[in-house]
């Protein structure tokens, strides 16, 4: 049984179809770059996963569970196993680095024992174990997208989705993210890479699968960025 389960999926706006029929199933372990153009529904399909959409047609099953028609309150339970990291990091510029790892276990109801614990652990995965009394404004872009991806391990989750992680990165701190993701994947976590970097998704050669007009066009086990 895969991981991530997209049955004959489709999502309309009105009369804008963003998914089309799509099917696409992932193994628990893998990691998927999802390319495609501007408006290939790449996005769409993120939102569908994490249930801040809903789908038209079709089903969507993670992990044993069918999240078609996903209640209001268990919506956070299943983004408690789908860690998300964006392009613009998402800090909060009010609160250190210790402080925006912390906030994810916060607002779950961790205890404090359990912050303390776990919070160090997440910070030295990504390297900042000596950042916990910076603030956002003085990292490099780098560092604040390492914040962010150590904010989205806060509960260990199954599937970490990376949506265009590295579109506000130069090409060194892209190289660094890029390492990063791979070595959370070493660790067992499911990632899903969503990109347009044609670069990037050589670099990494692993699966791809390619979007265009809400549809999959290609989908290959080893493959490189073809648009």
């Amino acid at each position: 049984m895969p991981l991530i389960e997209f049955r004959n999926v489709t999502k309309k706006y009105g009369h804008y179809t963003a998914c089309k029929g799509v099917n696409l199933a992932i193994e628990d372990g893998e990691f998927v770059s999802i390319v495609g153009q501007s408006g290939a529904g790449k996005t769409t399909l993120v939102k569908l996963l994490i249930a801040e959409e809903k789908i038209t047609e079709g089903r969507i099953v993670v992990a044993d569970w069918d999240i078609t028609n996903i209640r209001p309150r268990e919506v956070p339970i299943l983004r408690e196993q789908i860690g998300v990291v964006f392009q613009d990091f998402k800090l909060l510029e009010k609160k250190t680095v210790y402080e925006n790892v912390a906030f994810a276990l916060e607002v779950s109801g961790a205890d404090n024992a359990r912050i303390t614990n776990v919070v160090p652990q997440l910070l030295k995965i990504v390297g900042l174990e000596n950042f916990t009394n910076q603030w956002p404004y003085a990292l490099s872009g780098g560092e604040m997208q390492r914040v962010a991806i150590a904010r989205a391990l806060a509960h260990r989750p199954k599937i970490l989705i990376a949506d265009e992680p590295t579109g506000n990165l130069d090409s060194i701190n892209t190289k660094e993210i890029v390492n990063l993701l791979q070595k959370i994947n070493e660790f067992g976590t499911t990632v899903i890479l969503v990109s347009h970097n044609k670069e990037v998704v050589n670099y990494i050669k692993k699966r791809v699968v390619t979007m265009h007009q809400g549809e999959i066009t290609s989908d290959q086990a080893r493959g490189r960025y073809l648009l």
